[in-house]
């Protein structure tokens, strides 16, 4: 049964949402009619829960033009403090990107995208501008790669299409071929993506796994294609992120 067909679906709090989320970087600032537009409601109906946002402190306007106020990062904070990533994993994040001097992050999984829960940064190699709930697809990422591997085969297809998007000329295209590229991930424990999310970074993940074994969120280390080849990665960057991300799981099983 669809979400929005059951008796226990409360509307009025989705559209609230759908209003929240139609600001982004590209729209920090909105009028009435752009929030109109960009969520499907009617201008009525926006404008009443643009006016209860402003109420509760999510939204604030200035004369013809509305945007979010730092409220809102009380609910994504509400999240990360709840999954305990940021004060469990950040000290071994910082000695991981201390030690192979390159970037490391953390993700969760959002059905077919990742989003940033923590991150070390070293020297930018991506013109991807990433910071915390930064929102990339999982079928191209490392960290997706092994996220998506937990995933049944019918869940699966429910959160990614036949055709995948291409980032690149090396990224994989279909659901099938990246099924197979899964199974691999899912018995070498780790998965490593060359140049196909973005031309000249290379990364490898491994899973974060919680008391009970299941996979709540995933680590990488980037580099540059440029700077450090597939067989070093192999070998200098694998065994120190699969030993960190082993420590990060114990900590987890024990909080």
């Amino acid at each position: 049964m669809c979400a929005m067909s059951r008796p226990e679906f409360i509307q009025s709090l989705a559209r609230g949402l759908s209003v929240i989320r139609c600001f982004d970087a590209e729209h920090p600032e909105l009028t009435l009619s752009e929030v109109a537009n960009l969520t499907g409601l009617t201008r009525a109906t926006a404008r009443r829960l643009l006016l209860t946002l402003g109420e509760l402190g999510y939204v604030s306007s200035n004369s013809r033009h509305f945007s979010l106020t730092p409220r809102v990062l009380d609910i994504g904070y509400a999240y990360l403090s709840s999954l305990n990533v940021q004060q469990i994993a950040q000290p071994f994040l910082e000695a991981l990107s201390e030690r192979v001097n390159e970037s490391v992050s953390v993700t969760v999984l959002d059905e077919a995208d990742i989003i940033y829960v923590a991150r070390v940064p070293t020297t930018r190699i991506m013109t991807i501008s990433l910071g915390l709930g930064s929102r990339l697809p999982a079928h191209c990422t490392s960290m997706g790669r092994v996220l998506l591997a937990e995933l049944t085969p019918d869940e699966l297809r429910a959160v990614l299409p036949d055709q995948l998007a291409p980032r690149t000329d090396r990224t994989i295209r279909t659901r099938d071929e990246l099924e197979s590229v899964l199974d691999q991930v899912r018995r070498q424990g780790w998965a490593l993506v060359d140049e196909e999310l973005e031309r000249g970074v290379r990364s490898i993940a491994a899973p974060l796994r919680d008391s009970t074994g299941r996979a709540v969120a995933a680590m990488n280390v980037s580099t540059h294609a440029g700077r450090t080849t597939v067989p070093e990665i192999h070998e200098h960057f694998l065994p120190a992120l699969v030993a960190t991300a082993r420590e990060i799981s114990e900590a987890f099983a024990k909080r």
